[in-house]
């Protein structure tokens, strides 16, 4: 039976390169991978190519880069047997077929030279074990030994030989088999799911940088809440991040419930997916409320509470941040700001007045715009009349935010007196009588009682210096 033939996926013009290379190499030679999965879903023109050849795809790649014209470098990794090049838009990876053997406490393989059917049977999915033959005489036949095709169609992420062995010897693909499930919209199959739930002690072997590559490809899926679904069906979310799973649960005392804050969570995230493709503000929305595991407390006269758990959460971003090795830096901070000023709005929303507006302006400076969206993601009741009342109210949070900006422009507020200013206006040095000045400066403007002009800032801090006692010089 002869096999399907896709040569319009290989119209790019490197295909032939690597077709007379190999041929002149007396190598077989395939395009396997995620280049072929996308083409067959029509998700476009993949940049990262893979090539295997059936002997050394080193050797493959500086063949391939002598005959292009401009001799792209060709990097090459003698440790794990692979070469990369790049060229016209695209990053070529070729590597030899080969198969694997494991130890039970690493990832890394024993690798050893094989056929292309060892190297299919390697492969972590069978849609991604698809391979298109490069060499001349069966140019773009597929080799599909799996029935890949037929999981593509069905919407099924499955694993090519026993899911127990293939996760069990690189636990990092029960994470990709949730990340694909995620950005496909597919379904794990039974069996392989299974699987993956009696192997989830086995992530602990996986760096955090790996897991967290996937986690920000996850987030950055259309509904990210399918992966943390998945992830709590299949009892990896304890080992990743138990700070989110505290937050599953009702509690009920004396008739009086609290909402599930896990599964809200997973609802905010999908909202805020919907309306941004930052990552960081995505990670804000999934970190939004995990103080309120460690700050629940029941009242009886108020029922329950989650009292600071802005203040508590910010704390445990850093925390978590670093448990899982993620940047300490702006990209941090930014999440740690979000979920700390994450109820500010809300609470504005019922009150809106010009002074907390310039506060809040301030405080969120160039990220009110992100605050917002975070707060609006927030709203996931079901009662579409407090739905419409809760974004009627924050519209008029942003108008207001809009019509003070213009008007007083506090945001990354600068203060229309320096510091050096009323130094040598009263003659002094470094103290606490100038943070005093500054800080009734920045008061004035914020409670409305000046404008954000110098001349209203200079007359208060001559007013303010006479208070302290100081002398004009």
């Amino acid at each position: 039976m002869s096999k399907p033939t896709y040569k319009n996926a290989l119209k790019n013009p490197v295909f032939n390169t690597v077709s007379k290379a190999a041929d002149a190499l007396s190598l077989d030679a395939y395009v396997i991978g995620g280049f072929v999965r996308d083409y067959l879903l029509k998700r476009g023109d993949a940049k990262d190519i893979d090539i295997v050849a059936v002997g050394s795809g080193i050797e493959l790649a500086k063949e391939v880069s002598k005959n292009l014209s401009h001799k792209p470098k060709v990097a090459i990794f003698k440790t794990y047997g692979t070469a990369a090049l790049k060229t016209a838009g695209v990053e070529l990876e070729f590597v030899g077929a080969r198969k694997e053997s494991y130890t039970k406490d690493s990832r890394n393989p024993k690798v050893e030279n094989g056929t292309l059917q060892d190297d299919q049977n390697r492969r972590d999915f069978t849609i991604n074990a698809l391979a298109l033959s490069l060499n001349e005489d069966t140019f773009g036949e597929l080799l599909d030994p799996f029935d890949g095709v037929k999981d593509l169609d069905d919407k099924i992420i499955r694993t090519p030989l026993n899911p127990d062995i293939t996760y069990s010897d690189d636990p990092l693909r029960m994470m990709r088999a949730i990340r694909f499930a995620t950005q496909l919209n597919f379904t794990i199959e039974k069996e392989s799911l299974d699987a993956i739930t009696r192997n989830a002690e086995r992530i602990k072997i996986i760096t955090n940088e790996r897991i967290v590559d996937e986690l920000h490809k996850i987030l950055a899926s259309p509904v990210p809440s399918i992966g943390f679904a998945l992830m709590h069906k299949t009892n990896l979310l304890p080992h990743i991040m138990p700070e989110l799973l505290a937050l599953q649960g009702i509690d009920e005392k004396e008739g009086q419930r609290h909402k599930d804050n896990f599964w809200h969570t997973l609802e905010v995230v999908d909202n805020i997916a919907l309306t941004t493709d930052n990552v960081w503000l995505r990670w804000a929305a999934l970190l939004h409320d995990i103080g309120k595991a460690p700050t629940k407390r029941f009242d009886k006269k108020v029922g329950w509470t989650f009292h600071a758990h802005e203040f508590v959460g910010s704390k445990m971003v850093y925390k978590l941040f670093k448990r899982l090795k993620m940047p300490l830096n702006d990209k941090m901070k930014f999440v740690q700001k979000m979920v700390l000023m994450s109820s500010r709005p809300i609470v504005l929303a019922s009150d809106v007045t010009d002074s907390a507006v310039r506060r809040l302006i301030f405080d969120a400076g160039e990220y009110v715009e992100d605050l917002m969206t975070l707060c609006e993601a927030d709203i996931t009741t079901k009662n579409p009349k407090k739905f419409k009342r809760y974004h009627n109210n924050f519209k008029l949070v942003r108008d207001k935010i809009v019509e003070v900006e213009e008007r007083d422009q506090v945001r990354n507020f600068q203060p229309p007196v320096t510091g050096e200013e009323i130094m040598k206006t009263f003659n002094l040095k470094p103290s606490r009588e100038i943070g005093i000045i500054k800080d009734a400066i920045k008061e004035a403007i914020l409670e409305g009682d000046i404008s954000n002009d110098y001349e209203e800032a200079k007359a208060l801090m001559l007013k303010k210096g006479k208070e302290l006692g100081l002398s004009i010089n």
